[in-house]
Order: C-alpha cells, then sequence, then structure tokens
C-alpha cells in the first residue's frame, strides 16, 4: 500500500491521500484510525461493516486503551500490549506515551526493555525494522531496499552483544533500536515512518540463546575480528550507496566494537554513538545543572568513574572538554578524572591498558603516598577517600557497588557530593536512589539512570533527576538531519549539554532535580536541535541559511500524533502534495508529508 500527505488548496487542511480502500487501510498501522474513522471516511473507503457503528474520538480511545495498559498485570505484558498497539495504530501508540510520558517511558525502554531483549523470541509477534546477518553479507545492499521508505532519515543499528547491562542477546537486541527509535518520535517529533531499527546478526555467545530452542537469530558463535569488521565495513559501504542522506546510530556494541566504528566512520558518514556521545552528554548536562546548586565552577571538579566501560570513555572526554572550556588545560583537565574497573585504580603500569584507559591512567608517582592496602589493587573506596572528588559517576553495572561507607565518605569529604549511579536496568544500579539521599542525610545530588521514585527525607520531597540519554540524542538527531549537517562533532554534544542544562528550572533545583520532567522533552529536544544547528553552523558543518528562523522552522517539522483526514484518491488526483522543505525549511523528514511511502 502507498500513501501520501496531501494539503487541500482551498482549505490549507493537511489530509492522506491514498490510493486504496477497505481492509487494507485498517491493516496499515499508520493510516489505521480504528473506530475514530468518520462517517465521510467509512463511506467512502468502503470501511463499512469493517468496524463497529460508533465512531469515537481519540480521547475516546485513549480511554480504552489505557484500561486495557493498567489491566495487564506484570510490566513484560505492559509492554507485550503496547507492542501490539504500535503494531496495529501508530497513531494512538504514540498519543497515549506522549499523553503519559512519564508512566510509558519506563515501559516501552529502559528498564522494562531489558526484559523484553531477554524475552525477545518468546514473546515475538511481528517484524519490525530489518536484520542483517552474517550470511546475507554478500546481499546486503538487497536487504537494505526491502524497507518500506527508500530515504529514510535516522538508521539505529545494533549487534546485541551489549544491551544495557545485560550484555549479549544476540537477535533479542533488537529491542533496543525500535525503542530508541520510538524515543526519537515521542521525544523530539521525528516522524515514525522516516525511522529504521537495523539489527546485525552475527551470532551470539550467550549459552541460554544459544541452547533455546525458541531463539530467532543465528544459532552460532558470534562472528569475530576480521570477518567481524569486513561484515561491518560491508554494512557501512551498503547503507552509504541505498540511503546516502541518513544519520547512521550505533547502540549497544561492546566497548572496544563501539570506540572503534565510531572512529573509523564518523568521517565517511554522518553518524554518532549513543552510548559513548549521548550519555556523555546527558551526563555533563547534569553536571551543569549541579552546579547551580552548590555554586562552583565546572573548573573546581574531580571525577571518580566506577567502570570503565564504552559511557566512560564518552564522559571522561567531553567532561574534559567542559573543564577546559571553563579555563583548565586539556592536561590538568585529564589529572581530574580517575577511573576504577573491576582490577582497582586504573595505573599506568598495568599491563595491556585499552587505549582510553592508557589515556586516563594515573602514574604510579601520584598514587605512591596513598593509604591503601595493596597497591596493586587500589579499591574504589580507597580511591575516593585519596582523590577527594566531588563527583561519583557508576557505570559499572554492579549492584551495591555505591555502598553506605563509601556514601558517607563522600558526604564527609563534599557538603553537596554529586553522586550518579547510572547502570541500568533498575536491578544493574549502583545504588538505589534513596540508600543515596539516606546515608548522605539529604545532602547528596542523585541522578540516576533507570527511574527512580521520589525519596521523602527531612520532611521535604525530593524528586530524582533521570540521567536519561531520552533528553540528548532525540534532539542531537533532529538538528542533524533538519540542518542537512555532514559531520557531529564533540562540540555539538558540549552545546547540546548546555542547551539542555538551561532547561532546568527553578523549582527543579529546589527538588533537587538537575534534569527537567520528562512531560517537558519535547521542548528540551527543540532546545538541543537548536544548538546542535548553531554548533554546526559554526563549524562549517551545515549552511548558514539553517541559522533563518531557527527556532520556529524546528519546531514546526516537529511532527505530533494526530489523526488526519483521509481520503481516497488515485495517485495525482485532487488536492496538492506539500512540497519538500514545508515541514520545516528542507526537512527530510519529522512529518509525514515530507515522503510517499510504500509498503
Amino acid at each position: 500500500m502507498q500513501f501520501s500527505i496531501k494539503v487541500d488548496p482551498s482549505t490549507w487542511q493537511r489530509y492522506i491521500s491514498t490510493p486504496v480502500k477497505g481492509k487494507a487501510l485498517l491493516m496499515e498501522p499508520f493510516t489505521n484510525k480504528g473506530t475514530a474513522f468518520t462517517a465521510r471516511e467509512r463511506d467512502e473507503l468502503d470501511l463499512h461493516g469493517l468496524l463497529p457503528p460508533r465512531v469515537c474520538t481519540m480521547e475516546e480511545q485513549l480511554t480504552r486503551v489505557y484500561e486495557n495498559f493498567l489491566s495487564k498485570p506484570a510490566p513484560l505484558d505492559k509492554f507485550v500490549y503496547m507492542t501490539s498497539l504500535h503494531d496495529r495504530n501508530e497513531t494512538l501508540f504514540f498519543r497515549l506515551v506522549h499523553e503519559r510520558i512519564d508512566e510509558m517511558l519506563p515501559i516501552v525502554y529502559t528498564p522494562v526493555v531489558g526484559e523484553a531483549c531477554q524475552k525477545f523470541s518468546h514473546i515475538y509477534r511481528k517484524g519490525r525494522g530489518l536484520y542483517v546477518t552474517y550470511e546475507q553479507r554478500n546481499n546486503i545492499e538487497k536487504v537494505l531496499r526491502n524497507f518500506h521508505t527508500t530515504d529514510p532519515s535516522i538508521i539505529v543499528v545494533t549487534d546485541g552483544e551489549r544491551i544495557l547491562g545485560l550484555g549479549d542477546q544476540g537477535a533479542g537486541g533488537m529491542g533496543i533500536p525500535i525503542g530508541k527509535l520510538c524515543l526519537y518520535t515521542t521525544c523530539a517529533g521525528v516522524s515514525p515512518y522516516s525511522t529504521l531499527p537495523i539489527t546485525l546478526d552475527v551470532g551470539t555467545d550467550n549459552e541460554e540463546r544459544l541452547k533455546d530452542p525458541l531463539y530467532l537469530g543465528l544459532r552460532h558463535r558470534r562472528i569475530r575480528g576480521a570477518e567481524y569488521q569486513d561484515f561491518i565495513d560491508r554494512f557501512v559501504a551498503a547503507v552509504r550507496k541505498v540511503y546516502p542522506h541518513v544519520l547512521l546510530q550505533w547502540e549497544d556494541f561492546l566497548k572496544g566494537n563501539a570506540i572503534k566504528q565510531l572512529d573509523r566512520f564518523r568521517d565517511s558518514i554522518l553518524s554518532f554513538n549513543d552510548d559513548i556521545q549521548g550519555t556523555a552528554a546527558v551526563v555533563v548536562s547534569g553536571l551543569y545543572a549541579a552546579m547551580r546548586i552548590t555554586g562552583k565552577r565546572m573548573q573546581d571538579q574531580r571525577l571518580v568513574f566506577a567502570g570503565a566501560g564504552a559511557s566512560t570513555h564518552g564522559i571522561a572526554e567531553l567532561f574534559v572538554s567542559a573543564l577546559v572550556e571553563d579555563g583548565l588545560s586539556k592536561e590538568e583537565a585529564r589529572g581530574r578524572v580517575w577511573t576504577v574497573d573491576t582490577k582497582g585504580l586504573v595505573v599506568a603500569d598495568r599491563p595491556g591498558l585499552e587505549d582510553f584507559k592508557a589515556l586516563y591512567a594515573r602514574h604510579p608517582g601520584e598514587v605512591a603516598s596513598w593509604k591503601v592496602g595493596d597497591r596493586s589493587r587500589i579499591t574504589l573506596e580507597e580511591t575516593v577517600a585519596n582523590a577527594k572528588p566531588t563527583i561519583l559517576i557508576g557505570v559499572s553495572a554492579t549492584p551495591g557497588t555505591f555502598h553506605e561507607d563509601l556514601v558517607k565518605l563522600m558526604a564527609a569529604l563534599n557538603e553537596r557530593p554529586i553522586i550518579f549511579p547510572l547502570s541500568n536496568p533498575t536491578s544493574k544500579s549502583e545504588c538505589t536512589a534513596e540508600d543515596a539521599i539516606r546515608w548522605s542525610d539529604g545532602r547528596a545530588l542523585i541522578a540516576t539512570g533507570s527511574p527512580f521514585a521520589p525519596v521523602s527525607h527531612g520532611g521535604r520531597t525530593l524528586r530524582i533527576g533521570q540521567c536519561n540519554n531520552a533528553f540528548i540524542f532525540p534532539g542531537i538527531g533532529l538538528g542533524a538531519c533538519l540542518a542537512h549537517a555532514r559531520y557531529i562533532s564533540d562540540g555539538m554534544f558540549l552545546d547540546a549539554a548546555k542547551a539542555l542544562a538551561e532547561k532546568v528550572t527553578a523549582e527543579d533545583l529546589a527538588e533537587c532535580a538537575v534534569y527537567p520532567r520528562l512531560s517537558r522533552i519535547l521542548d528540551c529536544s527543540h532546545s538541543v536541535a537548536c544548538a546542535v544547528i548553531r554548533r554546526a553552523v559554526a563549524e562549517g558543518h551545515a549552511d548558514a541559511e539553517n541559522l533563518v528562523n531557527l527556532e520556529e522552522s524546528v519546531r514546526r517539522a516537529m511532527w505530533f500524533p494526530e489523526y488526519l483526514p483521509i481520503r481516497y484518491e488515485p495517485w495525482n488526483a485532487g488536492g496538492r502534495s506539500e512540497a519538500p522543505g514545508a515541514a520545516g525549511r528542507g526537512a527530510r523528514f519529522p512529518r509525514v508529508e515530507e515522503i510517499l511511502v510504500g509498503v
């Protein structure tokens, strides 16, 4: 089926033009309105008898689907229900998520998406996106051409090896690209019909998946080494040929692969890695906001990491950029970062250090005077006691890492310690928000990776800001695509962090929250997109004409889930197809009217 969005020249009303009638409209999730098809549409589109006779408003439909949502007993049941709604009525799905975003985001994405990835092969209902397998390495272009849109704007791709804090989920990792692209639409108004989730299946080393008779992925060990890289190279080459204008977002690759692919391809295809760069921007944004509570400057901060994965790499680099911008030299700034992994403090004389760890490794002479139990394995608590950080960030995926003594030590060293236990899902968090507040006597500034309920302490209710990448990456993608950017720089992420921090209000800070409420995320994404475009133009990665009426153009380009009238028209009959750019000056994607969709 095909459809397009047109404008009636007599009324300037947008409508969906389709050359087909009947049941096909109900089977297509973007044209399906269910019981909301009007009497005129039912007559014209031959829908009588296919629907109950009563015409419902969207508000009535929302009441019905939310009632069904609430009837599901467990979070995974709610996830399955929402997936089914997504598959049958795209507009209603996104409207429900929009109207109840605080309640829905934890279901459609983290933390519940983690369990959904683990059980993917058992809850699978319907295909969405594309699976590119190692066996298809000689036919990747053909696979890409099977997608319903010939010019998608954003691809989110994973190989399923490092899903959240859960590790290798193989083909089940598809839940992440699907979920991320839901957030692009919900949080930044990117049209769902211009996004493409992709899973690269090169096998899995997860024994549980390999032994599962229902597992849907390739049933062999992961392809690695030169063969793996050749497959990735072929995939990127095919994407560049088939979708030359697309933005490619790397997601949930193993640390070494994540850093390697970002460095290898960021100059040849518009791309970024959310785990590395998006996480960095949202964390640094929280630190900027925290400075407004502590009254300190960024250049005064000292940071200890628990964990040394890909996200640590990104956060450290952007934190250093923020310190340099605030007056320190790069060498001084890197001296403000300590990393502790499973082997203890990363020290320069440790054999076999990876490049990132070597960059932030401490010189043995620096720690020679530290009071420690075992100099060959300096613990996290010993590192905090000697380095005296102002900031403690957890990216270890190990619950209990931030224990009571450690939090109390941070509180003894700082009047307002900044403690971010960021690992998700919730079960992997380094500590709970409630424990961190209680152990610090309410003085710690907390942000978490997964959602936590408000905490009551000392007669106050403290809202726990969620350090959620959804505050950053959708706006990054929106801005880069709208500007037709040629490159996504680290400077864009730093400006995005500042733009988000500026959206934190005095009311947020009064609640000790260093992030805005999710209900304001569309406005946050708008600000991030504008900041990205300004920086892209300033750095020469986008044309200056993007700055004309920038804020209004970005706002107009953001898709919103609402039903449009549908008319039966043979192609080229009636109405006027909206010209490219009508949704926002050169915008290629966010409104459906920018594209002709073939399904």
